[in-house]
């Protein structure tokens, strides 16, 4: 990749960090190139707050879109494609802001609350555009039932949904087990109210009806806002009065329904043994105002209920089916929850909190040799704000410039290095297979321990390689008074989404 007067410009070292200095790399200077040219105005970061509702995306955002393109064509890439790629897809990601209509949604919705968006959601627009739906795909009917209404001549309820990211509505076939919600006039599912929904089919537009509808699924959950006076008092008067430790084997004899508000503390999936043979399991483990836990057990089909929730949030359960939990050799006196034929989901999603990151000398000087107005640059760009998850840790996968060594700190996550592998070696006393790579750029070097799950292995990896690697968390060492930093990443057949290398020779 290389410009009509040359090679890209390299980007200079640290100065005075006593560590390895980067040689030019025409990789990085291509990447300087392309947000210069496709976004020039990075240095507005302090008005914008935070680094998400930005109009530039993140310096790692860039290098991996690169990084796929180039995959794509394995043939080569020329600068012209690479460039259009980004922008195009940027703009596929953000389109919804430039839709009037839609920011006339978000407008309130900003005032009520800011959360995450699931990783499998789909939008209502791309489903029409498409003529697809994957049955474990999510739609967020986000701020929008637009209208519940009997068919004529029917006794089925139907929906018309909405969501922030679309300008089209689409019809759902509500499932009977939802009816009492709506039947009543101060019915739960109304105009106005937030769900979550997967496990739809398509049903596809026939001669006649002229309009594509959802078939109905059983699993949908119910969002709530503990900021709404309707809502609280809904918590309060029917999930507030039951706790785990008042679950009895007499209670759960006699078919006492129970109503339960608990934290989601983990979610994650159970092999099966024995006669449960193939069947796929989701285990969620909740905890309730009390300190207790308990484990709610998603079982066959309804473990893409677990899509729906994420760590943090609130799950209120509506008469969950009670039963003994199995173990590796058969059954135990554990009682554990289920989703039953009458179980309703309530869900208070987790409220991202935010902390103002400042942005460090090393950020500054890079940033700064980047732009033709170095001075302008370095007294904007003086601090972001980025989102932490439910652990405290701060999420820097949105981060706007590029992270470096001695940029890292405790309690970061989302982290994105580029460097050069230095040394790699397996640490044979642990059962899994645990890579340790330390990583070097021009500020430092760094020990990232990489945990696959299943046979994975580096391949070609070796010393003298360029990695770049995403989706890294941070973590504290002190042997002795001796403060390191080692890098965390779990590997697994399903993290796809999280961890991306390639090398870079």
């Amino acid at each position: 990749m290389e410009s009509s007067q040359g090679r890209w410009p390299p980007l200079r070292p640290h100065g005075g960090s006593g560590a390895a200095v980067e040689e030019e790399d025409a990789f990085l200077g291509f990447v300087a190139h392309a947000r210069s040219i496709l976004f020039p105005d990075d240095n507005l970061l302090e008005d914008r707050g935070c680094a998400e509702d930005s109009r530039v995306p993140s310096w790692s955002w860039v290098v991996s879109r690169i990084l796929k393109t180039c995959i794509a064509y394995p043939s080569g890439v020329t600068p012209g494609i690479l460039l259009s790629e980004i922008f195009l897809a940027w703009c596929e990601q953000r389109r919804f802001l430039t839709s009037k209509k839609n920011m006339e949604w978000m407008a309130p919705l900003k005032r009520r609350r800011r959360r995450t968006r699931l990783p499998n959601t789909v939008t209502i627009d791309s489903i029409f555009e498409k003529n697809f739906l994957s049955p474990t795909s999510c739609i967020e009917a986000y701020f929008v039932i637009v209208l519940s209404f009997l068919l004529p001549g029917t006794d089925i309820y139907m929906l018309t949904l909405g969501d922030l990211w679309s300008s089209c509505t689409i019809d759902l076939y509500l499932h009977r087990r939802y009816y009492h919600l709506v039947e009543s006039d101060g019915g739960i599912l109304k105009r106005g109210r937030e769900i979550l929904l997967t496990g739809c089919s398509l049903r596809l537009a026939m001669e006649g009806s002229g309009h594509h509808r959802l078939l109905p699924t059983e699993y949908l959950v119910i969002l709530l806002d503990e900021d709404q006076d309707e809502d609280a008092m809904l918590l309060g008067a029917r999930f507030c009065t039951d706790s785990f430790s008042s679950i009895t084997h007499d209670a759960v004899k006699n078919a006492a329904a129970f109503y339960f508000y608990a934290r989601i503390e983990s979610i994650g999936s159970l092999e099966a043994h024995g006669a449960l043979g193939s069947l796929q399991r989701k285990q969620i483990i909740l905890i309730d105002n009390e300190g207790a836990k308990i484990k709610f057990l998603l079982w066959g089909e309804q473990v893409i209920l677990a899509n729906l929730f994420s760590i943090g949030g609130m799950l209120a359960l509506d008469a969950p089916f009670i039963a003994s939990a199995l173990d590796d050799g058969g059954t135990s006196e554990e009682l554990c929850l289920e989703y039953g034929s009458v179980t309703q989901l309530y869900l208070v999603p987790y409220i991202q909190h935010e902390e103002q990151v400042h942005l460090t000398s090393t950020q500054m000087r890079f940033q700064g040799s980047n732009s033709c107005t170095q001075n302008q640059s370095q007294s904007k760009a003086s601090q972001v704000v980025l989102p932490l998850n439910p652990q405290g840790s701060i999420d820097f996968s949105g981060y706007p410039f590029r992270a470096y060594v001695s940029d890292l700190s405790d309690k970061m996550t989302g982290i994105s290095l580029y460097g050069s592998v230095t040394d790699i070696k397996r640490e044979v006393e642990c059962a899994d297979t645990v890579i340790s790579m330390t990583i070097e750029d021009a500020t430092g070097a760094i020990v990232a321990k990489l945990h696959f799950v299943g046979s994975w292995s580096l391949g070609r990896v070796s010393i003298g390689h360029t990695v770049y690697i995403t989706g890294l968390k941070c973590l504290t060492k002190r042997p002795k008074r001796l403060i390191t930093y080692i890098l965390i990443l779990k590997i697994s057949h399903a993290s796809s989404t999280l961890f991306y290398m390639f090398m870079l020779s």
